[in-house]
């Protein structure tokens, strides 16, 4: 089908995700899709699998049947649907249903498809005017009741004359039977020249078996079966004897090993398999094998059947006696090696040539031609089904494909939203299907990515997401981390955290981010530096105790000495003192709004930048990557700012307890004093060195003390 000529079209624009997309809001957009121009599109390309959309209606879609939907593919959809329809804006109901007077009759195509949603109607026994994806779901019913139905396939039911149903019956039998639309069990062209080669070769096979072939008549293939049970043991028996006539030395080792049967322990009568072993018969010269006497017990019983069919009479057989014997059966061995026919062969050579003499090929062969002769009528019952998926499906599709509308409505998800995550007291919605991890692409999302991969034994499934974070804290993440994802359908897997794409996630975060990454370092640091001094420590504790006890029992009491020390001890202690004193008359010496000027200050020298480095990220946070690490051809921005980020995950609310245990308390007012103390104390003393550096700004200079004067008083 050739595009139509681009006319002017007036097409409205909407501003979604940060940049300008076209709106689908009538039938009219759908039918001109073809006049946007490309550059327009938001995507040019999506793969087929992993999305969560109907596949039926994808592989509709996808014309060409690659895997992927391109915007041609989409452009001879929408001209196919708005020219079957006769009011393209039937497609924005998104409905699986069509009346009977919504088919353009004008239409070539529209008036056959009406012609055959009649039909399906009809062959369904329903008497209305609408027409429903229900209807048109099961093939089967829909072509239960018909002999013919396009598909080249014939069932006993699509013969009227019993005998020729019954041969249907008996070929689908013997070659195996065809699925048909009607859903029953059929036979096509390939199976009816197989079934009549097959009779003619099992014929032909049969025939050439004349009595040459079978030496034993009747029972010849039983007297091959007794001969083959004792052909090796015979051998073996006629080569020690040959042995024993080219050296009676070696009699007693070829013959029945006596010390091996005396060896043998419990009764002898379950030890078949070892006496077995042993040679059918006595060895002699002679070379002569008793068919009655003298034989192994194990294997007398083999020996007899045997002979009763290949030797009746004989009392014994020599070697010569035994290879005519073996040879007798070699055109029958011939003749069952070129069987033909195996498929046919239950049915028995009266029941094959009665078949061929009949000769009904011919007959079958027109009732497939007759059938096949349906198969316009028939794609076009199974076109009613895709019309009605398209119908329904199609004005979705292009709110994802053309506009991205469903992922920025949060009443609805987009067709790649998988499912959602819950980690770390949150959920999100926005997990995408991917590959796998692909960190270097994605970091340019300028997201806090999640890669997963999720498991389910119970449904025997796996994959990876690409699940982001737009909301709440990061301490707890990191990789290894289990989380549990549930799909579109509620269906649970297990998710493991296997790579993470480091972003900011919000302003809040970014806020508290650097009093944050400064406590860890301390913290790290501090728990470092202490188990360096207990690993040293513990190294030399018995040396320091022997020593000091030593000095504490040998040395006098210096009086001097302690003296100096509490003297240290009691300059440091006025040293602090005064230097707290010095804060304090500094902030008191500036007035309310100095002082909350001088803390705003504060704040923002130290969470400024990264709240301000965060909001630049944050504003420009962009699907695109995601999605084409996942296949998609993305052709514009897709943006996901901190308001509309905050929809896509959702942290955990709990309510505010009055009753609290005890001890938990206890330790959360300590965690808080502690935490304002350190805050004031820091607050305190930022405010002093502003202070002192932006010191017009100060009403009276705060006093300067020398260290030096102050420790020699």
């Amino acid at each position: 089908m050739k595009l139509k000529k681009a006319e002017t079209y007036p097409w409205k624009f909407a501003s979604v995700g940060g940049t300008v997309r076209v709106k689908i809001q009538s039938g009219a957009d759908i039918a001109n899709l073809y006049q946007l121009d490309r550059k327009m599109w938001t995507v040019l390309s999506c793969p087929t699998e992993g999305l969560e959309f109907n596949s039926k209606t994808l592989s509709h879609i996808d014309i060409d049947k690659d895997g992927r939907i391109r915007v041609d593919e989409v452009i001879r959809t929408s001209q196919w649907l708005t020219r079957i329809l006769k009011n393209p804006d039937i497609l924005l109901n998104d409905k699986g249903e069509l009346s009977l007077q919504d088919f353009n009759t004008e239409d070539p195509d529209g008036a056959r498809l009406q012609a055959s949603a009649r039909q399906i109607l009809v062959n369904l026994g329903l008497d209305k005017e609408t027409i429903s994806l229900e209807e048109t779901a099961d093939n089967e019913k829909i072509f239960a009741g018909t002999a013919y139905n396009g598909d080249g396939i014939i069932t006993p039911a699509s013969a009227e004359d019993p005998a020729l149903s019954e041969l249907i019956g008996t070929i689908v039998a013997c070659m195996g039977g065809k699925k048909d639309r009607s859903g029953a069990d059929g036979a096509d062209t390939d199976a009816i020249e197989a079934f009549y080669a097959a009779c003619a070769d099992y014929a032909a096979w049969k025939e050439a078996g004349t009595k040459e072939v079978f030496p034993y008549g009747d029972k010849t293939a039983d007297a091959l079966a007794a001969v083959e049970a004792v052909k090796d043991k015979i051998a073996d028996y006629f080569m020690r004897c040959k042995l024993v006539g080219f050296d009676a030395a070696v009699s007693g080792v070829v013959d029945v090993n006596v010390d091996k049967i005396g060896s043998i322990e419990g009764n002898l009568a379950d030890a078949a398999a070892q006496i077995g072993l042993q040679p059918i018969a006595k060895p002699s010269p002679e070379a002569v094998l008793s068919l009655k006497e003298g034989l192994n017990p194990a294997w007398k019983g083999a020996v007899e059947a045997m002979a009763a069919l290949v030797a009746p009479g004989k009392d014994s057989i020599t070697e010569a006696d035994w290879n005519a014997i073996v040879a007798s059966f070699a055109p029958y061995t011939a003749w069952t090696g070129s069987k033909a026919g195996e498929k046919v062969e239950g049915l028995g050579l009266d029941a094959v040539k009665a078949i061929l003499k009949a000769d009904r090929k011919a007959a079958l062969l027109e009732l497939v031609a007759l059938d096949k002769a349906e198969e316009a009528n028939a794609l076009s019952i199974e076109e009613v089904d895709k019309l009605l998926l398209l119908t329904r499906d199609f004005n979705r599709f292009l709110n994802n494909y053309v506009v991205l509308a469903d992922f920025y409505d949060p009443s609805r998800k987009a067709i790649f939203q998988a499912g959602r995550l819950y980690i770390d007291q949150r959920s999100t919605d926005l997990c995408v299907k991917v590959a796998g991890p692909s960190p270097e692409i994605s970091s340019l999302s300028g997201m806090y990515i999640l890669y997963c991969a999720c498991t389910s034994e119970k449904l025997g499934k796996c994959f990876n997401i690409a699940a982001v974070l737009t909301d709440g804290d990061v301490d707890g993440l990191r990789e290894g981390k289990n989380a549990v994802f549930y799909d579109r359908d509620g269906n649970d897997y297990t998710a493991k955290v296997v790579a993470i794409v480091d972003n900011p996630i919000s302003i809040r975060q970014a806020f508290w981010a650097p009093y944050k990454k400064v406590a860890r370092m301390i913290n790290d640091k501090i728990d470092k530096s202490a188990a360096e001094k207990n690993e040293k420590s513990m190294a030399g504790l018995t040396e320091s105790t022997d020593k000091a006890t030593t000095e504490a029992i040998t040395s006098t009491f210096d009086i001097a000495k302690f003296a100096g020390i509490f003297a240290a001890i009691g300059m440091a202690i006025g040293f602090i003192g005064q230097f707290l004193a010095a804060v304090v008359k500094g902030v008191a010496s500036l007035s309310f709004w100095q002082l909350l000027l001088a803390i705003a200050a504060i704040i923002l020298v130290i969470s400024g930048p990264s709240m301000f480095i965060a909001w630049r990220k944050i504003r420009k946070r962009d699907l695109g990557p995601i999605l084409n690490a996942n296949g998609w051809a993305i052709n514009a921005k897709s943006l996901v700012r901190a308001k509309f980020g905050k929809t896509l995950t959702s942290l955990a609310a709990f309510p505010k307890l009055t009753a609290v245990d005890a001890e938990a308390r206890r330790a959360r007012n300590a965690r808080r004093f502690w935490a304002w103390f350190c805050g004031i104390v820091l607050a305190a003393v930022l405010t002093l060195w502003l202070v002192n550096v932006f010191s017009p700004l100060v009403k009276s200079p705060l006093p300067c003390y020398n260290q030096t004067e102050e420790v020699a008083q």
